[in-house]
């Protein structure tokens, strides 16, 4: 049997499980970890700057890509802490990712050893499991286990921490039998389905809300098959968006109290049973108000994990079910029932949905300098195209996109849905675009986010990652002000003070271009709306050109309320803007505006 250091082992087992691809930081406690990485090969790594900015690097590449999984890594104490974010990130938004974490030698876990912490019990509430392995010998089967755990259910993340005599101790690992572990995932039965699909027989007005469970499925394909075998039209949830095409004739929007349209919602109401697939009910779609939210519907509930189901609300019927599995049984019936002449005629109902698309719009087209960040989506739409992917986290930046900006495929809107922290952005496009490399990456914030976890451009300058950054900046952490007015207080979100160094960007007080100039990438700033294009259309070209990313500034207005619900109620969202009465309002919207 051949002999070699556990670590060594470790990262067998990476490269047989699929991993070509980690992000890290080392230090003392992980480095003969990292000593393996090197002796071994196979596995490329890229250096963060920030143990947090590492992990968010790993969800953006896991993300990216069908089958991909993200690698973290880091040294003992602060470095696994500082990845326990990333971790929540992950797990909130079943997204797999594997962190590797060293620690103090096992002797010395219990004596309060330097950076020595307790890194698995803080991560369990926040991973599938946390493991401090204290056997060398264990160490091939807690990471087979932890490939088969991320994969299996529910996906999610596993830290597995490492104490440095573990990774030295030499075991006997054959890696040539290695084999992975079975995944296990739940599958709708055919009786199920069928009971599911009788609900929908019996219905006028049903929708398809359309989850991130799909897309983790990879089974967008299968959800517009069945949507278009039965005419009915599609609600995207924000972490499915893109699982139909946003120019579909069978899209019908986004639902919910901020990332949501007014066709949207409207349709949603309208309607009389919603088929939810890989979807979680999240407050953000369905509003605290859950009265106006499944009054006067029914309701069949599709998810792979069983505790999903009837945790938010109790559906009619509910199926423990991978969004694959339950979508290749409903088409296969679908095809039945339309051979026989079965399927209900949804197509007036499914006509209404496109005739609100075409005329409950939002207004984008303003002139206003400092410009109004409507015109940047709009914008934007005119300079990416339909391979676009986009990538963003939290704040009315993120808002605002999702009311404005088109999707076309899945995986093409990277969004860390749940946890939302800020600084997530820019490692996570850089993850995103390592593990794609040839899909045009577009990543979008707000000030705050963009200066949160900013040093990590130098790590896509260093890689040579590049992407277009679109940097909106009103000086303001925007979302607290707007939230803060229902107490009527504006407390501690002014974020503008005069530069002494940039007096010429008055009190929008960091200077975003020279900082990233300093971090090796491009930067242009917008104080204009018709220079947008040109703008967008140069940081294309520089991308290419130095393969760095580009980053382009809008310089907003101060203060610009995007349309929300100020009673987190998705029948109850107040339009703060003019909306569009006229095509010209919303030259980029789906469909041209009806009047």
């Amino acid at each position: 049997m051949p002999r070699m250091t556990a670590a060594a082992a470790a990262v067998e087992i990476l490269k047989r499980e699929g991993v070509a691809q980690a992000f890290g930081v080392p230090g003392a406690a992980i480095n003969p970890f990292y000593r393996e990485l090197k002796n071994v090969g196979g596995i490329k790594h890229t250096l963060a700057r920030h143990v947090e900015g590492a992990s968010h690097m790993a969800e953006g590449f896991t993300r990216a890509k069908a089958g991909n999984i993200g690698v973290c890594i880091g040294t003992s104490g602060p470095a696994g802490t500082d990845m326990i974010t990333g971790l929540y990130s992950a797990i909130a938004d079943s997204i797999p990712i594997l962190c590797i974490t060293g620690q103090a030698p096992v002797s010395k876990l219990h004596k309060e050893d330097f950076q020595a912490v307790d890194i698995a019990s803080i991560a369990k509430p926040v991973t599938k499991k946390a493991t401090t392995v204290l056997e060398a010998a264990q160490v091939p089967g807690v990471f087979q286990e932890a490939f088969h755990l991320m994969r299996s259910g529910r996906p999610g993340p596993v830290l597995i921490d490492l104490p440095i005599d573990v990774q030295l101790t030499e075991i006997e690992f054959d890696p040539e039998t290695y084999e992975p572990l079975p995944v296990y995932k739940p599958q709708a039965t055919r009786a199920q389905a069928e009971k599911a699909l009788a609900f929908l027989l019996r219905s006028e007005r049903p929708l398809i809300v359309a989850g991130g469970g799909i897309i983790n499925a990879d089974a967008s394909d299968l959800l517009v098959e069945f949507a278009e075998l039965t005419n009915v039209p599609v609600i995207s949830t924000l972490m499915g968006w893109g699982t139909i095409p946003d120019d579909h004739e069978l899209a019908a929007g986004m639902v919910g109290v901020q990332t949501s349209h007014r066709y949207g919602n409207e349709t949603f109401l309208a309607s009389d049973f919603v088929l939810g697939i890989g979807n979680r009910w999240a407050n953000r779609h369905t509003g605290y108000n859950l009265e106006a939210y499944t009054k006067g519907r029914t309701f069949v509930h599709v998810d792979i994990e069983p505790t999903q189901l009837g945790k938010i609300f109790a559906p009619d019927y509910g199926i423990a079910s991978d969004a694959k599995a339950a979508l290749e049984l409903f088409v296969e019936i679908a095809k039945e029932l339309k051979a026989a002449g079965r399927l209900p005629d949804f197509s007036a109902w499914a006509a209404s949905a496109q005739e609100r698309k075409a005329t409950l719009q939002r207004r984008t087209h303003f002139d206003n300098i400092p410009m109004k960040p409507q015109r940047v989506y709009e914008e934007m739409n005119k300079a990416f195209g339909p391979e676009t992917r986009y990538v963003t986290t939290i704040g009315l930046s993120q808002i605002a996109a999702a009311q404005f900006l088109h999707v076309y495929k899945p995986r093409h809107w990277i969004n860390c849905g749940q946890a939302g922290p800020l600084g997530w952005t820019i490692p996570a496009a850089i993850g995103a675009a390592t593990a794609d490399p040839e899909t045009p990456i577009v990543a979008l914030s707000g000030d705050y986010d963009f200066q949160f976890m900013i040093e990590e451009l130098a790590v896509a300058a260093q890689h040579k990652v590049p992407y277009v950054h679109v940097l909106v900046n009103n000086a303001y952490l925007g979302l607290i002000r707007q939230a803060q007015a229902g107490l009527d207080i504006n407390f501690q979100v002014n974020l503008e003070f005069e530069n002494i160094n940039t007096p010429e960007i008055g009190v929008y007080g960091v200077d975003h271009v020279k900082v990233a100039e300093g971090l090796g990438v491009k930067a242009i700033r917008v104080t204009d709306p018709d220079e947008l294009g040109a703008a967008f259309e140069q940081a294309k070209k520089l991308a290419v050109e130095h393969r760095v990313p580009v980053v382009v500034e809008a310089i907003l207005e101060r203060v610009t309320n995007i349309s929300m619900s100020k009673t987190v109620d998705m029948s109850n969202v107040t339009e703060f803007e003019e909306l569009a009465t006229e095509p010209g309002h919303a030259p980029t919207a789906i469909k041209t505006l009806k009047v």
